[in-house]
């Protein structure tokens, strides 16, 4: 007995359709929230980053919004314990990137 059969004893009215399924697809939205993030730099180990955190939404958007930072600013960084970790300071422009996409921003520090 293969699959196919077992399937249509478990659903005997089920009509097999080969036609594909319609999938309604949508572009992902980050969750914008009213706090404002926090921008600030540190020396860490001698090496100057940028942290950014403070962010409510989800951790699978702020690791998009990470991933996406990281790429527009051709530099290397991580997303850990709840924050950002970009290598250098880069905190205006990651403002201005954070301001574009409707976050409103705090900058912390020097």
């Amino acid at each position: 007995m293969d699959l196919q059969d077992q399937l249509k004893n478990l659903f005997p009215d089920h009509v097999v359709s080969n036609q594909p399924e319609a999938v309604e697809e949508k572009d992902h939205e980050l969750y914008v929230q009213k706090e404002p993030m926090i921008c600030k730099f540190e020396k860490r180990k001698g090496k100057p980053t940028t942290i950014i955190s403070g962010y409510e939404g989800e951790d699978e958007d702020f690791k998009l919004l990470a991933k996406e930072l990281k790429n527009k600013l051709a530099v290397g960084g991580t997303f850990k314990d709840g924050e950002i970790i970009i290598q250098g300071d880069y905190r205006d422009r990651i403002m201005k990137l954070l301001q574009e996409k409707g976050f409103k921003t705090k900058r912390v520090g020097g």
